[in-house]
């Protein structure tokens, strides 16, 4: 079990919508062994995608060759408990990080992904009710029996973050949260500039805008996609690329979640890598996505 931060690979490859990709398992063996080759050796999961069945689906995909889990590294996330027919005592949609819950969801994932370990556990959510001792307790024994080897949380603020961080004993190594130009919220909120402060890997979820920014909806988000599409022009690439492009381009170095069953669309967002706007270019994005210019 090593000590060292987990090195993800620049794209991570996003399982939420894994169930609607309809891939028989080998299908997405021979998928996920093309990600491996592209450099793509990151998977982000959770244990209520799908309804509870993304974690299990890929796990299937896996037993079909164990040997590629060792190339892969896995995260997933907990704490969300979902109305869902897995869940029938649940009458209300809640947060759950009771030390019990925790391990426990840790305990169905290493069963669903039909490992040993998880790189890395997230909290899902923030909770009003999160008790970081619970948390604390959860982590140290998860860590200590190698069930995982690194921790992190999704959707945090800063507050929330270094409160949790009083507690417990491991680093806190990733914070998942919605980056795109349609959503500038950590942008403008703090949240990156703590991150670099503090050494945390901001993952970005729907870094398309959840498709919004290739297929704009209303008369704002058409003036992003046409600067965004001007400037691909430019660079002789494609409009998606130069979303991805403009996100790893910040200096807390985001890393972007590219959540699509199509090899084509995961392989584009690995060239985009290649791309390097210019610090105007960069801007013309941020101020079409504010929809004015910087003050």
């Amino acid at each position: 079990m090593s000590n060292e931060n987990l090195k993800l690979s620049p794209i991570v490859w996003g399982h939420w919508r894994l169930a609607e990709w309809n891939l028989s398992p080998k299908e997405l063996l021979e998928l996920s062994q093309k990600c491996i080759d592209l450099g793509i050796d990151t998977i982000d999961s959770a244990d209520i995608y799908g309804n509870y069945s993304c974690e299990k689906l890929f796990g299937d995909a896996l037993a079909l060759n164990s040997s590629v889990r060792k190339s892969l590294k896995i995260i997933t996330k907990c704490g969300i408990k979902l109305l869902s027919d897995k869940n029938p005592d649940v009458y209300v949609k809640h947060y759950d990080y009771s030390a019990k819950h925790i391990i426990g969801s840790v305990e169905n994932s290493l069963k669903n992904f039909r490992t040993d370990y998880i790189d890395m556990l997230l909290l899902h959510r923030p909770s009003p009710l999160l008790n970081p001792e619970e948390v604390a307790m959860a982590f140290s024994k998860l860590k200590e029996s190698g069930k995982v080897l690194h921790f992190g949380v999704s959707n945090f603020l800063p507050h929330q973050v270094d409160m949790l961080r009083e507690f417990i004993s491991v680093p806190i190594e990733v914070n998942q949260v919605e980056i795109s130009p349609l959503q500038l919220e950590h942008l403008q909120n703090g949240n990156l500039d703590h991150m670099i402060k503090n050494h945390i890997v901001p993952m970005a979820w729907s870094p398309l805008g959840g498709g919004r920014l290739l297929k704009p909806k209303n008369e704002h988000e058409k003036g992003i996609y046409e600067t965004i599409f001007k400037i691909a022009k430019n660079h002789s690439a494609l409009p998606d690329q130069i979303i991805i492009s403009w996100l790893t381009s910040h200096p807390s170095k985001i890393v972007p979640i590219v959540g699509s069953g199509k090899f084509e669309r995961i392989s584009n967002a690995m060239k985009a890598a290649n791309i390097k706007l210019s610090l105007q270019e960069w801007f013309e994005i941020y101020s079409a996505a504010l929809n004015n210019e910087v003050p």
